[in-house]
């Protein structure tokens, strides 16, 4: 148990310093900003001094004035100190938003730029709330951390340390008298760092279940409207929101009790000065002046510990929201391979898989010793029932996922030799479930790559899509809602395969890309395909016997085994499950 708490304070260091590592680039903003606080700290802790002046030696003695050395003088000073602090105070703010915005874009950048080079299995790991949370409650707590606590826990501590240096010259003996308060200040704040900081972690992890819940249920909200369940969904948000309330419920009363207390402190300080002090000055060993600075320093003295007292919850919600961030930036394994290999040049698309074995758990195979080989300009189709290993063999070809035991290469080389950039360039996918993001048809179709117009319109009559794009009011410029949720399937589809056909890849897979098109419509894109295919290896997973009849092999998966293989005339002629297919009219799902 002990060794598990020492880890998670090493973890708590860790990304802490991480944090100050991204200052570096912004070093001399950061230096700025320590500057400035020194002048504004100044401002605070010469202002009683010069008070201390006033009083004992001007309104009190009477002693002979002159120059600076004068209650004129003195007034212009603490003025001018004033001013100081003021302007001071106001570039340091500036300065320091900067520098916290720009750390903030660095860090939601690094977030997003990792998460869109994870792998599939990655994202099989992280929920999209978890995902969410880091990259957006997260970040802006970091931001607090830069903007709201680094500098000023540098500013508060030299403020300390300064007020100390000039009670002590003053008078030791009442400096020592003030800081009797600062072990019940370190007591009361020790004994609730424990309890604030577990109940930060458990208001993140609220957090994340939160807007996993929310992002979950708009993507399904058609499905709870179908089925009714409303109200039944709203009970299970309900229950996560109460547990997050009471959560930061007490994390409020927690804080809400620490700054009273801290005030207390404070104030019980100031009495004993007050108290002592007015003993030194009917005993005549001390000045009405000093008593004075010294309430004032006082008070200033525990500003910032109280501010420090506040700025704990900052620090602890920085910590763990740093420490969720660098779980996720520094999960290497969790990243792809490949984009830095040197390019092979022209893909000419033959796919061979030699005994490949695969597992999604690394317990329970999908594909049990799968060899085949596709040759450049062959059609192939996989067929078989639902969870036969149809999707996971495209989804090894496209180096979504990486085999167990075997070896896949295309072009005769294994494919984590491919540049991970070229393999995708070269071998496109067109996914039964179509996503389609929001702007315009044509920003969906090139998904912002720099294709010109003339091709665009080229690869949306392939895909018969022309007829649709043209009944658009603004044509390409037509706005695509969220998810294009303005569309039928069909129409989603078509826009999908003109994506694909557009980018002229050497390898075109389509998984169940036909399934929601209607006969008619099907019958062009197989014209389109037998266009776009020449010279180009073309590779299906359909359940339309019309599909597959004209393709060159047809291998039919079972139990993630390659079963039966061979052209429809062949598959037919051994009798076999192909055959039984055929014969019912029927291939499963």
């Amino acid at each position: 148990m002990k060794k598990a708490k020492n880890e998670k304070k090493k973890i708590n260091a860790g990304s802490l310093g991480k944090l100050l590592v991204m200052l570096f680039p912004y070093w001399r903003l950061f230096l700025g900003c320590l500057l400035l606080t020194l002048a504004v700290n100044a401002a605070v802790i010469f202002k009683p001094a010069v008070m201390e002046v006033i009083i004992d030696d001007f309104l009190r003695d009477g002693v002979a004035q002159h120059g600076l050395y004068s209650v004129t003088g003195m007034g212009v000073l603490y003025f001018l100190l004033t001013l100081l602090g003021a302007l001071a105070a106001l570039w340091h703010s500036r300065l320091i938003t900067r520098m916290g915005q720009r750390i903030l874009h660095d860090m939601r950048c690094r977030v997003f730029r990792h998460i869109s080079h994870m792998t599939l299995t990655a994202f099989d790991r992280y929920s999209s709330g978890r995902l969410l949370t880091r990259a957006t409650n997260d970040t802006d707590a970091i931001n607090e951390f830069y903007t709201d606590v680094l500098i000023n826990l540098f500013k508060d501590v030299v403020l300390i340390l300064g007020i100390s240096a000039m009670m002590l010259v003053m008078n030791w003996r009442l400096a020592l008298v003030g800081f009797l308060a600062v072990p019940v200040i370190a007591l009361i704040s020790v004994s609730m760092k424990k309890k604030l900081k577990s109940n930060f972690q458990r208001m993140k992890q609220m957090v994340g279940r939160i807007n996993g819940f929310i992002s979950e249920n708009i993507d399904g909200m058609r499905t709870v409207q179908v089925f009714n369940r409303e109200e039944e969904k709203y009970a299970e948000f309900d229950e996560l929101n109460q547990g997050y309330f009471k959560v930061s419920l007490l994390q409020i009363r927690m804080h809400s009790l620490l700054r009273p207390l801290m005030e207390v402190v404070n104030n019980l300080a100031v009495a004993l000065i007050i108290v002592y002090g007015c003993h030194g000055i009917t005993g005549g060993w001390l000045e009405v002046g000093v008593v004075y600075a010294f309430t004032t320093y006082i008070q200033k003295f525990f500003e910032p510990i109280n501010d420090l007292a506040d700025k704990y919850n900052t620090i602890q919600s920085a910590a763990v929201s740093a420490e969720r961030i660098f779980e996720i930036l520094d999960d290497t394994d969790a990243l792809e391979v490949g984009e830095d290999l040197p390019r092979i040049g022209a893909m000419q698309g033959r796919i061979e898989f030699d005994h490949v074995w695969f597992s999604y758990d690394g317990e329970h195979e999908v594909l049990r010793d799968v060899s085949f080989t596709i040759e450049p300009g062959q059609k192939a189709a996989f067929i078989g029932a639902t969870g036969a290993g149809k999707t996971t063999i495209i989804n090894l070809i496209s180096g979504f996922y990486k085999p167990q035991k075997g070896e896949i290469r295309i072009d005769g080389i294994p494919l984590n030799q491919w540049n991970l950039g070229e393999l995708r360039e070269n071998i496109c996918v067109v996914l039964q479930e179509v996503f389609l993001f929001a702007g315009s048809i044509y920003e969906n179709i090139t998904l912002s790559d720099d294709i010109p117009v003339k091709e665009v319109q080229r690869a949306i009559e392939q895909a018969a899509a022309t007829s649709f794009i043209a009944s658009q009011p603004e044509g390409l410029d037509t706005k695509v809602a969220e998810r294009g949720a303005t569309f039928s399937v069909g129409e989603r589809q078509l826009l999908s395969f003109a994506r694909a056909i557009v980018r002229k890849p050497s390898v075109l897979v389509l998984d169940e890309a036909t399934a929601n098109i209607d006969s008619n419509t099907e019958q062009v894109i197989q014209q389109s395909i037998a266009q776009i295919s020449e010279g180009r290896t073309a590779v299906y997973i359909a359940h339309r016997l019309s599909t597959i009849r004209s393709c060159d092999c047809i291998y039919v998966v079972d139990a993630g085994r390659i079963v039966e293989q061979g052209n429809h005339e062949e598959l037919l002629a051994q009798n076999g499950i192909y055959a039984d297919w055929c014969s019912n009219n029927t291939i499963p799902k």
